[in-house]
């Protein structure tokens, strides 16, 4: 959990509807290749902490006998209930709990993952109650974005999204601290989970870093809604500026781009997975 900073309902208030829109998506093929890695097979069951809209849990859950979604945001939940229905997956369920509140009787599991979310829990509680949660040989996984990736090989047709200057325009509105729900992450969020992971008793660790790099066209809505998906300007924080906010940002996107229209590379996928040991205790 970030330093100094305490979890509250409102980290991710209002965004569940713009977070399909908004977020770029992992690398294709993401799912399939983690199957690979993981030998599965179509039998255990998978949970999926932090689960959001089911960004994760919908792609992977037809390799796994169930899945089992978790958040503690409701709309989010919402969200992924709807997305389940329309993209036919039927063996997939979605329960309201933090990741502090597992084992929530929710049984044992073949592959528990955490999608960009690790970071917002107590992370030897939860990384020591995972592992109980776990069959002998289950994997603990950790999907995210590629944070260092190569430079592409291929010119952008487009603009791209003027992301450092949506943050200076939401830090005039915010504030110079990051925002998160009700606190702030003076400190950032924290990283290191190989050392929190071998700590809790995992073992056996490996990455995979799924390509990708397709140029992707994004609207000015997209961007839009990239920016209210995000926990440091979740439309609740900006109150009765809301209006004026939204106001200013697309002003500021048809500035970088009258058409509206913007492009950029489809980031790689890394995908960190640690077994729990087979042996005894």
């Amino acid at each position: 959990m970030p330093e100094g900073w305490q979890w509250d309902r409102t980290l991710f208030q209002g965004s569940a509807a713009h977070y399909e829109q908004g977020r770029l998506p992992y690398a294709p093929g993401f799912a399939g290749a983690l199957a690979t890695a993981l030998g599965l097979d179509g039998r255990g069951r998978l949970l999926d902490v932090g689960c959001g809209p089911g960004i994760v849990t919908l792609p992977l859950a037809g390799f796994f006998a169930e899945a089992v979604g978790v958040d503690p945001d409701e709309d989010m939940l919402a969200e992924a209930e709807r997305r389940a229905g329309r993209h036919g997956v039927n063996n997939a369920r979605w329960v309201a709990a933090r990741a502090e509140d597992l084992p929530a009787g929710l049984g044992e599991f073949r592959v528990v993952a955490f999608a960009q979310s690790f970071h917002w829990t107590d992370r030897d509680r939860v990384a020591a109650t995972v592992l109980e949660m776990l069959e002998p040989g289950g994997a603990f996984v950790h999907i995210s974005d590629h944070k260092d990736p190569p430079a592409p090989s291929t010119p952008l047709p487009l603009p791209a999204p003027p992301y450092a200057q949506i943050g200076d325009l939401v830090r005039q509105y915010l504030g110079p601290v990051r925002r998160a729900g009700q606190g702030m992450l003076v400190h950032g969020t924290p990283n290191r989970e190989d050392l929190v992971l071998a700590g809790a008793g995992f073992e056996n660790f490996e990455r995979l870093v799924v390509p990708a790099g397709d140029v992707v066209v994004r609207t000015a809505d997209d961007i839009v809604a990239w920016t209210y998906s995000r926990s440091d300007s979740a439309p609740h924080l900006f109150g009765d500026r809301l209006a004026r906010f939204d106001r200013d940002l697309r002003a500021l996107l048809r500035q970088a781009a009258p058409d509206d229209r913007f492009a950029e590379h489809l980031p790689p996928t890394e995908i960190m997975t640690w077994r729990k040991p087979r042996r005894a205790g």
